[in-house]
Order: structure tokens, then C-alpha cells, then sequence
């Protein structure tokens, strides 16, 4: 009824107000109050209601959109279903400060970016953007949204102020586009970075505060600002800082430990300060303790605040500490000495939120890049375990880093190497390599190489096993060169130390030098051909498996061909092999000597003895010594 007379045109513009009035009180009770409203269409029928010339009647009808789309059972597209209505908003920022306040909101709460984020994941594939066009960020910047907005963040009114800076904060989340024109944009002389500035200061609300740190902090990542300009150094990251601070509320210290933690993420000079600002490790610390036994005795009101805020603490500190971590070792150590700080990291790998897991993987695949650590703290917290249990079933974003965190345990200095490998890693490891996602595919066939690196023969057979000759091809035909590579380094890893190379190309010679055939002939770059002229040289070391190499007259034609190539590398490399098969003291080498200077080789070397490059010349020169001994 509400909605037939607000459509009315007959009805008189009070009567239609009122109605919009009512709807818009109706829409803040419950959810399903706002999808009983979607259902009877109420959003076509308040965007009509803008056409109206009654200024009071079209902020009623805002009002209610307003209180809609901030509804999370709203879907953000209904806004663009219509391309006229983007423009038709923009030309009512001008008529009110009611129709400011409102569209703004709107806007930042229809500005969703339909790809990952959660601080870090830029290893993750990203979806494609809907199927009907460009995301919503574009939408908005191309109908004006930074001329028509910027001019508001310096109205009367405050709330007005905030709306408009919240705008920019999702506008120029993760958008080049955007952050590099909010740089340049001048609002009354000034410029938008040094607007953004003065609302950081600490007499300003902090809602205001936490927001420009945000849009700075956008703009930073984006390239717009450099991460050593003083805007960033000297006003948001401490202002960020700051929010992490106990006497904060605890939403203001989730928001502003993620928004750190983004700002730090990729700048190591940007995470050495933060890590020594105002004690921020150990301040961190206290994100743990909620919901606290204190506040259950006296009052069940905070307790219920304090639960309902927990996981976002625990989440928003371990991905502070996982960018904090990211690349200096002093600060990994001092993360790694924080009270408990093992414990809860273990206990974060098994908890039941999700996105608690997901940041504690995070927070100890950065703490595993350190040595001293893999070989201390790691082993006595025994992290593999709830590491192991996490990598079964789990989905996809904390695969890649759990794995990831994997790799790192299986470096052959690590004491959990051996305990992973008895909790059967290989074939978890092996059926990583199938998956449809490359970083699983990469991270399973990367741990995989460190596992076979200086290991036992049995552990090589158990992997070759576990892999199957088949799945070996597949990987060594993958389309990305990063699992290439890394099937190579395995391959190498494998074939190491000669009773080890004899063994398994006694099992597995025909398919291993069918595939280095391949390679060789294939369109590969340098590093490639280079990582498999050296595992035919590894070939070449063995006792038996060198007769592989004599007997394919193909492949004795391939080295020659690379002794030749324009390319140092390439050449040190094949004579690397010529090296391993003529050496003296190994029975047959006179026959493999005779032979190689049948084809040439002699001639070859003696021009490469002549090298301007010390190594390649070296390397000859060894080579030839053999022939004259």
C-alpha cells in the first residue's frame, strides 16, 4: 500500500514523503524486513521517486535508499542496473547537504571490488570482474565521482565531511586509476594528500582519523605516493599505530591493525619503523586476551561485545605480525619472543573461524622464512603437526599458504623435515602437483624439490613413486614456466650423488631422457635449457647412467650444438656434460673420448679454451687436460 501511493503521481508530494518516510523506518528493522522490501521492488520505485522537482520528497527517497543499500542483504548491483541513475545521483550531490550525506553513503556502500582482498593474497587468481562490464570503481570514476566529491570534504557539515572521505577510502582501494588522480586533485588550493593529512590529526574523531589513513594508505600501495614521503612515514603509519593502542575500541583496533598491516605489507623500511613505534610488537600482544575473565563476571553485555570482536582481534594481529615478519630477521625474533606467540600461532592453525586460520598460516609462513627459527622455536613447538592436519581439506586461499609455509619446513637444514616426511607428506605433496590452481601446483612441486634435496635414496624412489612418470611429463609440459623450472630443480635434486643417479635411470632413463629431449628442442628460455643441460650433466656423472647419454647419438648432437650457442651459460653447461663423460679415471673413457673427438668436440673445446668468459675458458681447458693425460 505504502509503496502503490508513493508511485502515485496523483498522491500529494507530503503524502508520497511521509510514505518514504515510513518505508525508510520499516527498512531499519530486520533483515528479512529489507527482503520483503526488495522483493516488492521498492528500489525501482525510490529511484523514480528522484525524478520528482520536491527537494524534501527526493531526500526522503535518498534517506531510504541510504538505509537499504547499507543493508548487507542488498545486493550492490541493483544501484547499476540502470545507467542513467549513476549520473542522475551525481547531479543531486549540488541541491542539499541531505543529498550529499546520503549519496556518498550510497555510493561507499555500492563500491564493492569483486576480487580478492584480504591483505596479501596476490598469489590468488582473481575472478573475473562481473560479466556485465567494468567493476564498480570504474563505473563511478567515469561518471565523475572524484570532481563531483572531492569539493565535499571541506563542507560545513561534518557528517558530510566523512561520508565523502569514506567514498574515496573504497574508491581507491587497490585502483591505480583512481589513486593517481585523487594525488593531483586541488580543492580550494589545497591538495587532496594534504587534505587527507590534516584529517589525521589527533583533535579529530577518530572514525575520521582511521578513514583518511585508509585513503593514504590505498594511495600508497597504488604507487600514487612514494613510501618514504613524509605523509606516509611521519602522519599515517603512526596514526595507525596509535589505533592499535589499548585505549582504543576494539573495532577501531581491528580496522586500524588490518590497515597497517596492508600499508607495511611489500616495504621493508615501512615495516623496520612500524616494528619500533611505540612498542607495537608487544602491544599487539594484547589482541589476544579477549574476551577477558574479568569482564565475564561483571558484565554479559561486554562479554558478548568482547566474544563477538574476538576472532577479528586474533585475525587482525597475526596479520600485522605476518607483515611486520615479512622480511627482517631481528623482527621475527622479536615477534617470535612476544609472550606465547608460538602457542597462539598453533592454536590459530586449528581454530574453528576460518579467517583466523587463514591469517595465522600467514603469520607463520613469514615467520618460516627464518633460519634460525626453522631450526629452534619451529622444532619445539612441533608447528608441523597442526600444520599437516590444516593441509588436509582445507580450501583453496589457505592451501597456497599453507604449503607455502611447507616448503620452508622441508629446506634440508630444517629438524621437521624428517617428522613431515614419516606423516606422509610425499603424497599430499604429489597431489598438490595435479591441482587445477598453479600456486598448488608450484608449491607441491617446490616442496617436493627441497624434500629430494641431499635426501636418502628411498625418499627419492617414494617421490618418483608418488609422482608417476605420467604426471612427471604433465608437469614438465606445464604451460607456466615457474612449475617447469621447478619440476627441473627436482629432477636435478633427484639426480644427485652416483649411486642415486645409476639407480633411478636404471628404472626411469628412457621417460627422464625422452623428456630432456623435449625440453632441449622446445622454445624455452636460457634458465630453462640451462637447468636441463645440468641435470644431463648430473646424468653424465653417473657410473652406468653416462651409457644413456653415449648411446643417443640425438642428445650427444644437442650438447655440441649448445658448446656453440651465443649464450655463456648455456655453453658452461654443455661442456659441463662433455667434462663428466671423458674423465679419466672412470673405466670406458677412452672409447667416450675417441668418439666425442670423432665429432668434433676436441676442436670445439679448443676454441672455448680461448674464451674472453674465465669460467667457460676454465671449464675447457679441464676438459682438454683429460685428453692429454
Amino acid at each position: 500500500m505504502l509503496l502503490y501511493l508513493l508511485q502515485q503521481e496523483t498522491s500529494s508530494t507530503e503524502l508520497r514523503t511521509e510514505c518514504a518516510v515510513v518505508l525508510g523506518s520499516l527498512a531499519m528493522g530486520t533483515e528479512n524486513n529489507v527482503k520483503s522490501l526488495l522483493d516488492c521492488h521498492i528500489i525501482p520505485a525510490l529511484l523514480q521517486g528522484l525524478l520528482s522537482p520536491d527537494l524534501k520528497f527526493i531526500e526522503a527517497c535518498l534517506r531510504c535508499l541510504r538505509t537499504i543499500f547499507i543493508s548487507p542483504v542488498t545486493p550492490e548491483d541493483l544501484l547499476y542496473t540502470d545507467a542513467t541513475v549513476i549520473s542522475h545521483l551525481m547531479a543531486l550531490l549540488s541541491r542539499s547537504r541531505y543529498t550529499q550525506e546520503y549519496i556518498c553513503q550510497i555510493f561507499s556502500h555500492c563500491c564493492k571490488l569483486q576480487h580478492w582482498h584480504s591483505c596479501g593474497f596476490k598469489s590468488l587468481p582473481q575472478p573475473l570482474l562481473c560479466a556485465n562490464g567494468p567493476d564498480h570503481q570504474t563505473i563511478l570514476f567515469n561518471h565523475g565521482a572524484v570532481q563531483n566529491i572531492a569539493h565535499l570534504l571541506v563542507s560545513t557539515s561534518y557528517k558530510v565531511r566523512m561520508q565523502a572521505l569514506k567514498c574515496f577510502s573504497v574508491l581507491a582501494f587497490e585502483n591505480p586509476q583512481v589513486s593517481m588522480t585523487l594525488v593531483n586533485v586541488l580543492v580550494d588550493g589545497e591538495l587532496l594528500p594534504q587534505i587527507f593529512v590534516k584529517m589525521l590529526q589527533r583533535d579529530k574523531p577518530i572514525e575520521m582519523q582511521l578513514t583518511s589513513a585508509k585513503c593514504l594508505t590505498s594511495m600508497c600501495r597504488a604507487g600514487a605516493i612514494r613510501t618514504d614521503d613524509s605523509c606516509i612515514v611521519l602522519k599515517t603509519l603512526p596514526c595507525l599505530v596509535r589505533m592499535c593502542s589499548k585505549d582504543r575500541l576494539l573495532e577501531e583496533r581491528v580496522e586500524g591493525a588490518e590497515t597497517l598491516a596492508y600499508l607495511i605489507e611489500t616495504d621493508v623500511e615501512l615495516q623496520r619503523i612500524a616494528s619500533i613505534t611505540d612498542h607495537l610488537i608487544v602491544m599487539l600482544a594484547d589482541y589476544f586476551k579477549y574476551p577477558s575473565s574479568v569482564s565475564a563476571i561483571t558484565d554479559i553485555k561486554r562479554l558478548d561485545h568482547d566474544l563477538k570482536h574476538a576472532h577479528e582481534l586474533r585475525q587482525a594481529a597475526f596479520k600485522l605480525y605476518a607483515s611486520l615478519g615479512a622480511n627482517d630477521e631481528d623482527i621475527r625474533k622479536k615477534i617470535i619472543e612476544t609472550e606465547n606467540m608460538m602457542d597462539r600461532i598453533v592454536n590459530g592453525l586449528s581454530e574453528s573461524s576460518i579467517k583466523v586460520r587463514l591469517a595465522a598460516v600467514r603469520c607463520l609462513h613469514s615467520l618460516s622464512r627464518s633460519v634460525q627459527q626453522l631450526r629452534t622455536s619451529f622444532q619445539d613447538h612441533a608447528v608441523w603437526k597442526p600444520l599437516m592436519k590444516l593441509l588436509q581439506n582445507a580450501p583453496n586461499e589457505i592451501l597456497v599458504v599453507a604449503s607455502s609455509t611447507l616448503c620452508n619446513l622441508l629446506l634440508e637444514f630444517s629438524p621437521s623435515k624428517e617428522p613431515i616426511l614419516e606423516s606422509g607428506a610425499i603424497e599430499l605433496l604429489c597431489s598438490l602437483t595435479q591441482s587445477e590452481n598453479l600456486a598448488l601446483r608450484v608449491n607441491g612441486i617446490w616442496a617436493l624439490m627441497n624434500m629430494a634435496f641431499q635426501a636418502e635414496q628411498k625418499i627419492k624412489s617414494d617421490i618418483l613413486r608418488g609422482l608417476s612418470t605420467e604426471q612427471l611429463f604433465q608437469l614438465l609440459s606445464d604451460s607456466d614456466v615457474n612449475v617447469l623450472m621447478k619440476t627441473l630443480g627436482l629432477l636435478r635434486n633427484l639426480l644427485s650423488t652416483r649411486p642415486h643417479i645409476d639407480h633411478i635411470m636404471s628404472t626411469h632413463g628412457k621417460q627422464i631422457m625422452q623428456a630432456v629431449t623435449l625440453i632441449l628442442e622446445g622454445e624455452h628460455n636460457i634458465e630453462v635449457k640451462e637447468q636441463t643441460l645440468c641435470i644431463l650433466a648430473n646424468i653424465a656423472d653417473g657410473t652406468t647412467a653416462k651409457e644413456l647419454i653415449m648411446t643417443n647419438d640425438d642428445i650427444l648432437q644437442k650438447i655440441k650444438y649448445y658448446m656453440s650457442h651465443s649464450n655463456a651459460k648455456l655453453q658452461l653447461a654443455a661442456t659441463l656434460c662433455i667434462s663428466n663423460l671423458i674423465w679419466n679415471e672412470e673405466e670406458g673413457s677412452q672409447e667416450r673420448q675417441d668418439k666425442l673427438r670423432d665429432m668434433g668436440i676436441v676442436d670445439i673445446l679448443h676454441k672455448l679454451s680461448q674464451s674472453s668468459d674465465s669460467n667457460l675458458c676454465d671449464r675447457a681447458k679441464t676438459a682438454l687436460q683429460q685428453y692429454l693425460a
